[in-house]
């Protein structure tokens, strides 16, 4: 489907739009970051989402896997090098201890690694979706919103944050699987299963290791079910 919108051929002008929609994510933080000075949480999070959309871009274009695989090591040593000196203070400048933008990075990197050369994409980005926007709106919602909390490994969490995780989640699997595998009650019943998944681990999320359980776990659970029963369902 993305495919038929006849994405650039040209690989500098694909790596063009892929850098105008990181600047567009950036430029974004750093004017939130004036706006709410004293809420770092919310310009953290705008970058987390934004820059997850990437991979529909990335999708959309067919940007080669080399090309993935680089970005994501870059970035990775970019984050890591952050945890030490002020490199990407709209990122990691929420005053806490947590890996999880190396891990990010290096989920993006592992799940284009692993699905690009099938032919695969869906995967990558359910995968990387899950992370961004069920992740994201989770932390937000729960944040502001959270009226009913519990604990999990001495963190705290709410129930509210982690239902949105859990539609959000759905949606996610539910609009990418229908896309590309059709819909139907199988579909319904592999995304509500999986993203109550995804939801637990999320839970699960001290020193940020949900950035990489989360996207890894979607993106297998999905391709395994779709392709090994859905599929045979389906012929």
């Amino acid at each position: 489907m993305l495919a038929s919108l006849h994405p650039p051929s040209s690989l500098i002008l694909q790596l063009g739009l892929l850098g105008i929609w990181l600047g567009i994510v950036i430029g974004s933080a750093e004017l939130l970051k004036r706006f709410f000075p004293n809420d770092p949480e919310i310009t953290r999070k705008v970058v987390h989402i934004g820059t997850g959309n990437v991979i529909l871009l990335a999708w959309w274009l067919d940007i080669p896997t080399w090309v993935g695989i680089a970005a994501s090591v870059i970035f990775s040593v970019v984050t890591l090098l952050s945890y030490r000196y002020p490199i990407l203070a709209s990122v990691s400048g929420v005053g806490r201890k947590s890996w999880g933008t190396f891990f990010y990075a290096l989920s993006i990197g592992l799940l284009i690694a692993w699905f690009w050369p099938l032919k695969l994409p869906q995967y990558a980005a359910i995968g990387i979706l899950t992370m961004t926007w069920g992740d994201g709106l989770a932390a937000l919602i729960g944040q502001r919103w959270g009226q009913h909390p519990y604990q999990v490994w001495g963190m705290q969490k709410s129930w509210e944050g982690s239902l949105s995780m859990a539609g959000v989640s759905f949606l996610i699997i539910y609009s990418i699987l229908s896309m590309t595998q059709g819909q139907g009650l199988a579909t319904a019943g592999i995304a509500i299963a999986i993203s109550i998944l995804v939801s637990s681990l999320e839970a699960f999320s001290k020193w940020g290791i949900d950035n990489l359980t989360v996207p890894l776990a979607s993106a297998t659970l999905c391709f395994i079910v779709s392709e090994f029963w859905l599929g045979s369902l389906q012929k």
